[in-house]
């Protein structure tokens, strides 16, 4: 199951890579397979290869974003969540042994290449919904079912300072 939330910022990130691609990297990929296919026989000319693979790819990238921006629900932040954990919260968490987490949760398409965002749709975040400060966690995982407690609970764009 994907769920179709995202953040106000991760929407914009995703519309930035999209004009990226569309307006800059495909046109130079363009270019770079037209001169290679200029140059003769394109069946032993690894430009031409590399460059049209790369063109697919770039392509592919593209179909898929603009598909997803059309069914993606941006949710914003509302006063209303103060003081719970819902979508776009910023929760850290420390178990029984002292260890911390400190993460967002938001939209399955933000998660890459973030270490601080988790899933909506992970069993953390899932376990994590609506509880509050010092609410104990009851996480499921494949060693076993895990306890945690919240500690800190903020809907800022970045990590509060504190």
């Amino acid at each position: 199951m994907r769920t179709d939330l995202i953040t106000r910022e991760g929407f914009e990130a995703l519309q930035h890579e999209l004009n990226y691609l569309w307006r800059e990297k495909r046109p130079d990929v363009t270019a770079k397979v037209a001169w290679a296919a200029s140059l003769g026989d394109r069946s032993e000319n690894a430009d031409y290869q590399y460059n049209k693979k790369l063109l697919r790819e770039t392509d592919r990238r593209i179909r898929f974003l603009r598909k997803r921006l059309e069914v993606l629900k941006i949710v914003d932040y509302s006063p209303q969540q103060d003081g719970r954990v819902f979508f776009g919260a910023r929760v850290e968490i420390e178990n029984e042994q002292g260890e911390q987490l400190s993460f967002r949760i938001v939209g399955p398409d933000e998660i890459y290449g973030r270490k601080d965002y988790i899933s909506i749709d992970s069993p953390m975040a899932r376990a994590l919904l609506k509880k509050a400060v010092d609410d104990e966690v009851l996480v499921a995982t494949p060693t076993g079912t895990k306890l945690w407690f919240v500690n800190h609970i903020s809907y800022a764009a970045e990590p509060a300072a504190r």
